[in-house]
């Protein structure tokens, strides 16, 4: 998700993230102002009302997450809607289940609908001889009329069955039955795919731009969804013995700051275990230890260390680590125990490291063995 994306802030602990195709569609609609001789600032207003539609769906959608208790971690923002990252593998197995997911593909569409209407009534309202369908539907000179057919396109677009939108995951959901988890999200990307490219050729055949937009972003968006399905498969065979790093730097809980300071000075790692008598007692950040020799002087490790941290066995799956250290807690460590003696840790300044080598490793071992 942090791929092509900026953090939008966090609401009720949700991290809400905004694709970088939604700040490249403002620049051309600045573009298509300026030569269509209308105010820039019409132009910034009817990206603004496209990305509130798309906030208003999503914020429905993730209250009935939350009414089917599943725990969000981030919100992927796009111009045909948001991608969910779920913050515990539970809540996103429960998102496929039949009635939580069909509960979420008509929880989008209901809501621009719905949203749509009462636009539709205050138009009436206001101005009655408003011509509704004029060509074009939604454009910077008639922002409120835009408002209304922006969400009605949202709606529509969402029952087709392409992946990843709200119609296209049910289309996945069935595909689930009879294939496996990647198989049935690689079925619904490619129809997801071909269904993309015919909106987005028939766009141009009839010089619809908002046909064109809706096919190239269908086209991203399921591509973003089978990238991460594809990544979950990996990490979910990968063991944390294949990972881990197995030399590092340990602290000792009656370290006094200055002297872990000075062993974090010929470290790599910016986070370390802490024990005391060979037992994990906690972990601490090089970060941390600086701020509070900074703030309080010198003192002891077992003052500032964290004592809220989690471990893995070395035949853990790399998948429930990676959850952990991106997880609620905002974990930076994963510690390694073969029992009670620490064997190993997984940080995320390593993982990906670690994966490439991995991944380069097996390759070689495939090509040998062929």
């Amino acid at each position: 998700m942090r791929s092509w994306s900026i953090s939008m802030g966090r609401v009720m602990g949700v991290e809400i993230r905004l694709h970088l195709f939604f700040v490249l569609l403002l620049g051309l609609g600045m573009m298509y102002t300026q030569m269509a001789g209308i105010s820039t600032t019409r132009g910034i207003a009817l990206w603004l009302l496209l990305l509130a539609a798309v906030i208003l769906r999503e914020i429905a959608r993730a209250i009935t997450s939350a009414y089917y208790g599943l725990r969000l971690r981030n919100i992927l923002l796009l111009p045909i809607g948001g991608l969910f990252a779920y913050a515990t593998p539970e809540s996103a197995e429960q998102s496929t289940t039949g009635r939580v997911q069909m509960a979420l593909a008509i929880t989008g569409p209901i809501t621009n609908f719905a949203v749509a209407l009462v636009l539709l009534g205050l138009i009436f309202a206001i101005s009655p001889s408003v011509a509704m369908f004029e060509k074009p539907l939604a454009t910077p000179a008639h922002l409120l009329r835009s408002a209304f057919w922006i969400n009605v396109f949202l709606g529509v677009v969402n029952l087709l069955p392409a992946y990843p939108l709200d119609a296209g995951r049910l289309l996945r959901g069935g595909f689930s039955r009879s294939r496996s988890a990647l198989q049935a999200t690689r079925a619904a990307s490619g129809v997801g795919q071909i269904i993309s490219l015919a909106l987005f050729l028939v766009g141009v055949f009839i010089q619809s731009p908002w046909l064109i937009l809706a096919g190239f972003f269908i086209f991203i968006g399921a591509q973003l969804e089978d990238q991460g399905v594809l990544f979950q498969s990996v990490v979910d065979t990968v063991r944390m013995r294949d990972v881990m790093l197995t030399e590092f730097s340990i602290l000792s809980a009656s370290d006094t700051l200055e002297d872990a300071l000075a062993k974090a000075v010929h470290s790599l790692q910016d986070d370390f275990p802490v024990v005391r008598s060979g037992l994990l007692v906690g972990i601490v950040s090089r970060q941390k230890i600086l701020q509070a020799l900074q703030r309080e002087g010198n003192g002891y490790i077992q003052a500032v260390m964290s004592r809220a941290f989690l471990v893995a066995q070395p035949e853990d799956s790399l998948g429930t680590a990676f959850r952990r250290i991106t997880g609620d807690r905002g974990l930076s460590l994963v510690p390694v125990l073969d029992g009670e003696r620490i064997v190993g840790i997984v940080t995320l300044q390593n993982l990906m490291h670690s994966m490439g080598l991995l991944g380069e490793t097996r390759k070689l071992q495939q090509q040998q063995s062929s």
